[in-house]
């Protein structure tokens, strides 16, 4: 019987552990968690319903959603797939639903649902899960792993490693040669005190284009402006791609925002239309954008150094084609940044040049087995990085169910 010890009770363990045993029956498999709790990341996602996966079904288009593991999850993606995620739970009894932001998540609507799904597959294929079991190292010995916790040691055929972001796991993969990518935090809104958006918070346009000022940075998307600053699709998005360059600048740079994803030109036109139109009303009455909320569009018309209550006729030129400027190249400088919510995601880990995406197992050591966020792969928001997990652990199950 082929013992198999899996290090971390998160989504990548639970998941790996669970097919591997399927496809095995024969497989002696233990779960060790340094946690108090397993599947705490599981529980906390999409704010305590779990975003498990993102309605995308085509692998080359999925990959784009992944700053740091495009290239390499290509191929993982066409063996399992969005589509697979979402075949996997209904056939566990537990059916996904897609919301109008092509997020997926339990119809149950709570994560409760998928740890209760895990914890029932664990009991009914008799896999062991021991927690408050932090690992101090593991060594290759006489082909064999050793895992040694404070208290007691434990013996594998094959080893699998998905602790996520562990510090500790980092620094012994280390000692085995595996180059570590150091970690910087990959999704976070932007810290921007600012007049314009000063207690704006919850203000929103549908599709607005961020920049990073001196990068080739860009987003397009949803933006939200909240007490510290902005966040919203389009930025998020933009702090995981940008997570290095970002962290390189320490957190202090300017953004360039056309709120309205329209060129100057267009923008200039509608204006000057808007002017000889409406000349006798007042310019501050009402947004003429449908896409820029009222209390919005006042502040870009004060930083345009046009009083409100100025009737469109009597605007001049300078002040147009500076309201233009806030309208579509409007400058924020940023300083700092705030977690995106629970989902706190970092870029870095195991390097992937070092790791055989055909079994997400380790090229320098063989049956040394790296699943989840524990490798230099992140996504976008935490959808994707299930999907991470589920990918690399099915192919990691079905490599540990060879004999």
């Amino acid at each position: 019987m082929s013992k198999i010890v899996i290090i971390g009770g998160g989504a990548a363990g639970f998941f790996t552990a669970i097919n591997a045993k399927e496809l095995n029956p024969n497989l002696d498999i233990t779960i060790l968690e340094k946690g108090k709790d397993v599947l705490q990341k599981v529980k906390i996602s999409g704010g305590g319903r779990c975003n498990v996966t993102h309605a995308c079904f085509e692998p080359k288009e999925l990959t784009k959603f992944y700053p740091r593991g495009q290239k390499e999850l290509l191929g993982p993606f066409h063996q399992f797939m969005t589509g697979d995620t979402f075949e996997w739970f209904e056939s566990k009894g537990l059916p996904l639903k897609i919301e109008s932001d092509n997020r997926v998540f339990p119809e149950a609507n709570t994560s409760q649902a998928i740890i209760d799904c895990f914890h029932k597959e664990i009991k009914r294929l008799n896999i062991k899960v021991l927690t408050s079991k932090g690992v101090t190292t593991f060594n290759k010995e006489n082909k064999q792993w050793i895992i040694k916790t404070k208290e007691e040691e434990f013996v594998a055929d094959k080893l699998v490693i998905a602790a996520g972001s562990s510090k500790k796991i980092w620094d012994i993969s280390k000692k085995l040669n595996h180059t570590i990518i150091p970690t910087v935090p990959s999704l976070f809104t932007f810290n921007i005190k600012d007049d314009r958006i000063k207690d704006l918070g919850g203000v929103s346009v549908p599709n607005a284009t961020v920049k990073i000022n001196g990068t080739n940075l860009v987003n397009y998307g949803p933006l939200l402006i909240t007490h510290w600053g902005m966040s919203g699709p389009a930025v998020l998005k933009l702090s995981a791609f940008g997570a290095r360059v970002l962290a390189d600048k320490n957190y202090k740079y300017s953004v360039s925002i056309n709120w309205l994803s329209t060129s100057e030109e267009q923008i200039s036109e509608k204006l000057l239309e808007l002017k000889n139109k409406n000349s006798r009303k007042q310019i501050g009455l009402k947004s003429p954008f449908s896409e820029i909320p009222r209390r919005l569009w006042e502040r870009l018309i004060i930083a345009s150094k046009i009083r409100l209550q100025q009737n469109w006729a009597d605007t001049n030129k300078t002040q147009l084609s500076s309201l233009v400027q806030q309208l579509t190249k409007a400058t924020f400088n940023a300083d700092g940044k705030s977690t995106f919510k629970e989902e706190f995601v970092t870029a870095g880990g195991i390097d992937l040049k070092e790791i055989n995406f055909k079994r997400f197992e380790s090229k320098l050591h063989k049956n040394l087995f790296y699943v989840g966020e524990i490798l230099n792969i992140d996504a976008v928001t935490g959808g994707f990085n299930f999907q991470n997990a589920w990918t690399g652990g099915w192919i990691c199950a079905n490599a540990l169910a060879e004999e």
